[in-house]
């Protein structure tokens, strides 16, 4: 889901010289961007998410506080940004998905890089190591969202997590305990949907894709029953009784092979064609003209198959997935930017 630029507007609306809103638990001014400056803020990623979430914008002069916009070494910083080595690095330092996206938003003349971050769905978020300057982020500290700043979390807020994760799993077990009793027990197996895995007694079979998870329907003593159509299965040495059977995993094609270019590549590979273009102007140039979305050009690289399959079901997309391009991409961004230089 794309930041709103209409919401970013409102929240740097101006009465008089300064800015309307303050500071809270939903909002993080900053003067500047500085890629030094990350685990600080993660540290703020980490209290949002632990929190309702939230927006942080740069280019906002403290005391007082007015909109200046981000100076060019900020938005080049800024536009350095790649989503999927931050995500990995969030996944590398805290215990669960913080889901977050980015964007640069001009209000008249003036650009402001922001980051909105999302309400994780499993609290609490929980730092896994130190990280940064003077460790600014530690070891097994859960940060929240008090008012206008970012601290460790407090006995009253983290109870309350504690208790809705809680009754978050309890609601989950007593769901899988009513369809296990309308199922009956015999009838009954576990799927691991992380893992690709089906588990019933002491079998244990890995599925080999999405398609094949609802097509196996049943599996008879040595043999793999199939509707037409469906894929071959494949065994693992000889056909043996059920409880014994490992089925192999289909290795997932190669994404890289036929979209080789991270956002980041694309912009500079379009830089090398047109040099007075910068990376905003390709980003702009990728939304406008949907190339997200178009197959010829563009892939999405899902972090695992669960995220894959929701797409599939909701079509919403997750925050923060990667997209990877190919050279059609490069040369069809390079023709739409060519007439708008040119211009």
């Amino acid at each position: 889901m794309a930041i709103d630029e209409t919401t970013v507007k409102e929240l740097l609306r101006v009465r008089g010289s300064y800015l309307f809103h303050r500071e809270g638990q939903e909002l993080e001014f900053k003067e500047q961007f500085n890629l030094g400056g990350l685990a600080d803020y993660f540290r703020d990623f980490a209290a949002f998410a632990n929190n309702r979430g939230g927006h942080i914008v740069f280019g906002v002069k403290d005391s007082p506080r007015i909109p200046i916009g981000l100076t060019k070494s900020s938005i080049d910083q800024f536009n350095k940004i790649d989503p999927e080595k931050i995500t990995g690095f969030l996944l590398d330092i805290y215990s669960g998905d913080i889901l977050w996206e980015q964007a640069i938003v001009e209000i008249k003349k003036k650009a402001f890089g922001v980051f909105r971050i999302h309400e994780a769905a499993t609290k609490p978020i929980i730092a896994k190591k130190d990280e940064g300057k003077d460790q600014i982020i530690k070891n097994g500290e859960v940060y929240y969202r008090y008012g206008g700043r970012t601290q460790k979390i407090q006995y009253a807020e983290l109870e309350n997590i504690i208790s809705k994760r809680i009754e978050q799993t309890n609601n989950q077990w007593i769901d899988l305990m009513k369809k296990i009793g309308r199922a009956g027990p015999s009838n009954a197996a576990i799927l691991d949907t992380e893992k690709s895995l089906i588990e019933k007694d002491d079998a244990k079979i890995l599925v080999l894709d999405e398609d094949l998870a609802e097509k196996l329907k049943f599996i008879k003593e040595g043999q793999f029953s199939e509707k037409d159509g469906a894929a071959t299965l494949r065994l693992v040495g000889d056909v043996v009784p059920v409880d014994k059977v490992d089925v192999i995993r289909k290795v997932r094609e190669n994404l890289t092979r036929a979209y080789p270019y991270s956002a980041l590549e694309v912009a500079a590979e379009v830089k090398k064609k047109l040099p007075d273009v910068g990376a905003n102007q390709v980003w702009k140039a990728i939304q406008d003209n949907d190339v997200k979305n178009n197959p010829d050009y563009s892939a999405y690289n899902f972090r695992n198959k669960k995220q894959e399959d929701e797409f599939k079901k909701s079509g919403k997309l997750p925050s923060a997935t990667p997209s990877l391009y190919n050279r059609k991409a490069v040369d069809f961004l390079v023709s739409v930017l060519r007439g708008v230089v040119k211009k």
